[in-house]
């Protein structure tokens, strides 16, 4: 039995890029795709993007790394810019989104032992996607996705999503609730956007029993969402926020931020990262920040995404096999009636990179954000007309 040299644990399409450019990727072939997943939500400034490619090229003549036992000079530009956008008080910084939920739900138990709860419990979510660790995946709400890693880590308990009676019900029955993590949309479970007032009410909730409101916006953040952050549109403050994804628009980087308990709870030496918020990653980060900011790309987000999401209703709208078309910014689903595994095959063969999920009858893009109105119509046609066939044949 032969052995591939990469570990069997990704399901790959038949593709290798070569380079990519604005909203498009080319393969090793030559052939040309345009972009509608963005590596996972990572990407929201396309490839090549001129400030990012600056920023790291000139970071990486001078200094990449020096450690966290060092002042990081564009570590503390990153913060103070985050912060400033946020709302929050401060930041820990790590290499991935996995990493800033774990430090999340450090923060959530160390919250509770200081309140003298033996075992602190953190509400988390069914249909939710956290992290792959083992913290962030017993956070998780996919069966699928934990099954054959037990023993799980304890201190979870679950709830439907967007069923605010749910999470009343088990903070009256469970005292060693402390907090609730929670995606203002849930993306890995099929863009599942909750009730308008739902983040609000979990505000109210947690004010009401000191808890901790713990967002995370690993996928909805930077801009994606219409906003800087999806909380943002709903007119509140979390006590703590998570992102990642787009933040370093492919260079690996990931952000706790924290606001008046939440953000006094850690003292050095409670939780630490060897290579996060290094001068190269944050250099990264700092160009996408501002780029977003001076660029008005969150806007540009909401205003791409309603353009997109009503093409698509034009198109595909009344097909009996299209049980419902969803978005918020540029976090667009179509939901199947029936699974459509092939159709991320399909629309790669015709030029178009998205993936299915949500069971395999959800449809999703996440575009990046400097998407032109000419591809955007692009997009919605090929996707459209794909989609039409292949159900017709189904």
């Amino acid at each position: 039995m032969s052995t591939q040299p990469v570990m069997n644990t990704y399901s790959r399409l038949s593709v290798a890029f070569d380079h990519g450019q604005g909203c498009w990727l080319f393969d090793t072939d030559g052939n040309k795709y345009l972009d509608a997943l963005s590596g996972i939500a990572v990407c929201g400034l396309g490839h090549a993007h001129p400030a990012v490619t600056t920023a790291i090229s000139e970071q990486a003549s001078q200094l990449i790394h020096s450690s966290n036992l060092y002042t990081i000079t564009n570590q503390e530009r990153l913060a103070e810019r985050l912060t400033q956008i946020s709302g929050m008080d401060n930041v820990f910084f790590g290499n991935s989104g996995a990493e800033a939920n774990e430090a999340a739900i450090k923060i959530a138990r160390k919250y509770g032992h200081s309140k003298a709860i033996d075992v602190p419990t953190i509400i988390v979510f069914e249909g939710s996607f956290h992290g792959r660790t083992m913290a962030t995946l017993s956070a998780t709400g996919n069966r699928s996705a934990q099954a054959g890693f037990e023993p799980l880590v304890s201190g979870f308990v679950r709830a439907p999503y967007n069923d605010v009676e749910a999470v009343k019900n088990i903070i009256a029955n469970n005292t060693s609730v402390v907090a609730i993590l929670v995606e203002p949309i849930q993306g890995e479970g099929g863009i599942v956007i909750p009730a308008d007032d739902y983040l609000n009410q979990l505000r109210d909730i947690c004010d009401a029993n000191e808890l901790l409101l713990m967002l995370d916006e690993v996928q909805t953040g930077n801009g994606r969402s219409g906003s800087y952050f999806a909380y943002q549109q709903k007119g509140i403050l979390p006590d703590v926020v998570t992102t990642a994804k787009g933040l370093g628009n492919g260079v690996p980087i990931g952000a706790c931020l924290a606001r008046g308990k939440a953000a006094e709870v850690f003292v050095p030496g409670n939780h630490g990262s060897t290579y996060g918020g290094n001068p190269l990653c944050c250099a990264a980060a700092l160009a996408v920040v501002d780029t977003i900011s001076n660029e008005k790309l969150d806007q540009r987000a909401a205003e791409l995404g309603d353009k997109i999401a009503a093409g698509f209703r034009e198109q595909l709208g009344d097909a009996p096999y299209v049980k419902e078309i969803r978005h918020q910014g540029l976090l667009l689903a179509i939901e199947l009636t029936e699974a459509g595994t092939e159709l991320a095959v399909l629309c790669k063969v015709k030029g178009v990179l998205l993936n299915v999920t949500g069971g395999g009858k959800v449809v999703r893009m996440l575009p990046p954000l400097i998407m032109s109105d000419t591809e955007a119509e692009l997009l919605v046609n090929t996707v459209s007309r794909i989609i039409k066939v292949y159900m017709a044949d189904e």
